[in-house]
């Protein structure tokens, strides 16, 4: 068994308040859970307007499933425009 965490590091620019951060930060979750059937949390900055810290859990008997299923998560997050920038992000196997 191998268990992925995706941890993604983001800016809103256009975020004035923790009311927008919030919705755009829920839209993403909601988007990247249906689309590829992983866990998803806010894990740290809430409480900044125009920071957040997401992160993604996968498992799966193959590692570079896993790792594929997470580099595609980032992909998607990256590639849409959901009012962000991507600053960093950190895939780890167990």
């Amino acid at each position: 068994m191998v268990i992925g965490v995706c941890t993604l590091e983001m800016r809103m620019y256009g975020s004035a308040s923790l009311k927008q951060k919030r919705q755009v930060v829920q839209s993403v979750l909601d988007r990247v859970r249906n689309e590829f059937n992983v866990s998803s949390a806010e894990v740290d900055h809430q409480d900044s307007w125009q920071l957040a810290t997401l992160a993604f859990a996968c498992v799966a008997s193959d590692g570079k499933y896993v790792q594929g299923m997470l580099q595609r998560v980032v992909d998607f997050v990256d590639s849409k425009r959901f009012n962000l920038v991507l600053l960093d992000y950190r895939i780890e196997l167990f």
